[in-house]
């Protein structure tokens, strides 16, 4: 009888913690969403329901592991003065199946999700300058999560220069050239990524997007803004000397309000863009002693309609 009651008991205890310990990993998933930046892009909806749930996986394992680790010191110790061995319990070859196969399948799930994240924001990145023929490669950014307002169908299109160190954004609707990148809300936005020099990174944190621009290729780059507000674009690659004063403001405002910024950057004559890089180095460069490693004088200033 006393057996019994604690089979029971053991089983409730069980059932018991597996109930908390996966509510403490979903409520744990759910605190994710609040350690990331806003949500300014479509694609950033997907990619933060991608970790808030590698967040609650993680926890539960992480969790599970410990609660069942501290209920074997807790219930499972030896008694007081008990220097004995332990009984000669050898492998148990169903026990190292079922710890084997839920990694493989964790793994797979894992892996599978991603792909899907990945395959509804179709981003098109470094793969497409490998020279292999896929046929089911990805065309374009395209995320259309629920809670999104829609979407207009007309596409901006915005050419990115990165240089050493600087962004140069150009707006051939209008033909202007700026060092602010402007973008209407709720349109679909194509970047043509280009390079002057070295590798650089084109990212901006509150859209969740990164993209590694190429030297020598133009990457096509597609994303749609949310939420109205200003952001910061920096650069994810070490470029040089210099690469951490390589950042510039992102501006997403209403579509009338782009046509209006436009329209004022229009009636402005290109004049010599603030250059951080260049201050720096010109700076340096005048000191009577030099100190320091050698490092690639900064690209000239560029004529740009809005300084920003």
């Amino acid at each position: 009888m006393t057996m019994k009651i604690q089979k029971i008991l053991s089983i409730l205890t069980l059932l018991t913690g597996a109930i908390a310990v996966t509510i403490s990993s979903l409520w744990i998933g759910k605190q994710a969403y609040f350690w990331l930046p806003p949500q300014a892009a479509a694609e950033s909806l997907l990619i933060d329901d991608l970790i808030s749930f590698l967040v609650t996986l993680g926890a539960f394992i992480f969790l599970g592991v410990t609660s069942t680790l501290m209920y074997s010191v807790i219930f499972h110790r030896a008694v007081k003065d008990d220097f004995t061995d332990g009984p000669p319990i050898h492998g148990n070859v169903t026990l190292e199946v079922v710890w084997t196969a839920i990694p493989i399948l964790l793994v797979f799930w894992i892996g599978g999700y991603s792909y899907q994240v990945y395959e509804q924001m179709g981003i098109q990145g470094p793969s497409e300058l490998v020279h292999l023929h896929n046929p089911l490669a990805m065309q374009s950014a395209h995320a259309e999560p629920k809670d999104v307002p829609a979407i207009a169908e007309s596409v901006e299109k915005i050419d990115v220069l990165a240089k050493q160190w600087a962004w140069v954004f150009h707006y051939p609707e209008k033909d202007i050239t700026s060092t602010e990148l402007h973008l209407p809300s709720d349109r679909r936005i194509r970047l043509a990524l280009r390079s002057q020099d070295v590798l650089h990174g084109f990212y901006i944190p509150a859209f969740r997007l990164k993209q590694d621009i190429i030297p020598n290729h133009a990457i096509d780059f597609e994303f749609t803004p949310i939420r109205p507000g200003q952001y910061r674009l920096t650069d994810s690659q070490y470029s040089g000397t210099y690469f951490a004063t390589m950042q510039a403001n992102v501006v997403v405002e209403s579509p009338e309000d782009y046509q209006q910024w436009l329209a004022q950057a229009a009636t402005q004559k290109p004049s010599p863009a603030k250059n951080q890089a260049a201050s720096e180095y010109a700076q340096t460069s005048n000191q009577s002693v030099q100190t320091g490693w050698v490092t690639v004088p900064p690209a000239a200033p560029t004529l740009v309609n809005s300084p920003g």
